[in-house]
């Protein structure tokens, strides 16, 4: 247990809308029952569909987005938190320590601010720094590590490229010396060469500083070159978890073997071979009973369609919710 950096007990988000007419007001149930744990040092990597819910537990995890049900608790051996009830003062000096690098690096910064002011704000906002001087040594020590030369400094957003803008986004994130960050689609927006190089660049900074990451991600192929555990999401649940290795070579859930099954290749005979899923991820307003997969899973039966399936160890360190993957396997 004293190696788990961050947790979530049963966690829920809901967010209400608007009523119409008399009935019962909507809610968009985002998270359902989430239990995760992200044990300090790791890559940990969360890939599903738009709309699964991914973006929701990475903000409620950070106490960016309302936890309706459960709990967020977070220990690093220096302070212990549970987010859902964390006082103003305490949410303040977490803010150094969980910090969040954005998936659109055009829209994440401000395009008023010099690249030296945008470092620099989270420890002028924080009070990490006493002096100017003492702001720019530390500015510049993170900008030589995500490899941003000093004159780029001097410069505003619109003069750099994506890669050059999301190494911005990186260092930003870094300069508060935080222990936990949350790298939301980060590489989504990129293309594929740098998209390589980023993901370089964030595991030697994972290796070299011993940050935890909670990396989000729609797309498998750059969890299995990143992370080196994974949760598999659907319309706001984990569906199965397991590390990296064993969750390729033994995969157990059939939405899992469809994400995995998209996944392009150079292989002429595997080409053509995706398992293409009917429908669309239905609204998490109204998630279906049962098995929320159960509406577009090709091998769904009554079972499926009326019992909710447990969360339960498939083998050792891997995790599954489905009610045959064993039958599957």
């Amino acid at each position: 247990m004293s190696d788990i950096l961050i947790r979530a007990n049963n966690l829920s988000v809901h967010f209400p809308l608007s009523r119409v007419g008399f009935g019962e007001r909507p809610v968009v149930r985002a998270c359902e029952g989430i239990n995760i744990e992200i044990e300090k040092g790791s890559f940990f990597g969360l890939v599903g569909e738009s709309g699964s819910g991914k973006t929701t537990l990475g903000r409620a995890m950070l106490k960016a987005a309302p936890i309706s049900h459960g709990e967020v608790l977070y220990t690093d051996g220096e302070v212990d938190y549970s987010l859902g009830d964390i006082r103003a003062a305490d949410l303040k000096e977490y803010r150094r320590r969980a910090q969040l690098i954005f998936q659109d690096p055009y829209a994440a910064l401000s395009p008023r601010m010099t690249v030296r002011d945008i470092i620099a704000e989270p420890l002028e906002v924080m009070g990490i720094t006493s002096s100017r001087e003492e702001t720019d040594t530390r500015v510049r020590e993170i900008a030589s590590l995500c490899r941003l030369n000093l004159e780029h400094l001097r410069r505003f957003p619109h003069a750099f490229s994506g890669g050059q803008r999301q190494r911005i986004s990186i260092a930003r994130a870094l300069v508060s010396g935080p222990k936990f960050i949350v790298a939301d689609e980060s590489v989504a927006a990129l293309d594929v060469s740098i998209q390589a190089d980023v993901l370089n660049l964030l595991n030697k900074i994972q290796q070299d500083s011993g940050i935890t990451f909670l990396f989000i991600s729609h797309d498998l192929s750059v969890i299995a070159h990143t992370c080196d555990f994974v949760a598999v999401m659907y319309l706001g649940q984990i569906v199965e978890a397991a590390p990296t290795r064993k969750l390729f070579a033994e995969t157990a859930h059939p939405y899992t073997r469809a994400l995995l099954s998209a996944i392009p290749s150079l292989d002429p005979d595997v080409r053509g071979n995706a398992q293409k899923l009917e429908g669309e991820i239905p609204s998490p307003i109204n998630p279906p009973p049962g098995c929320r997969f159960n509406t577009r899973c090709p091998h769904a039966q009554e079972r499926c369609r009326n019992e909710v399936p447990e969360w339960r160890e498939y083998s050792t360190g891997h995790h599954v919710a489905c009610h045959f993957a064993e039958e599957l396997a």
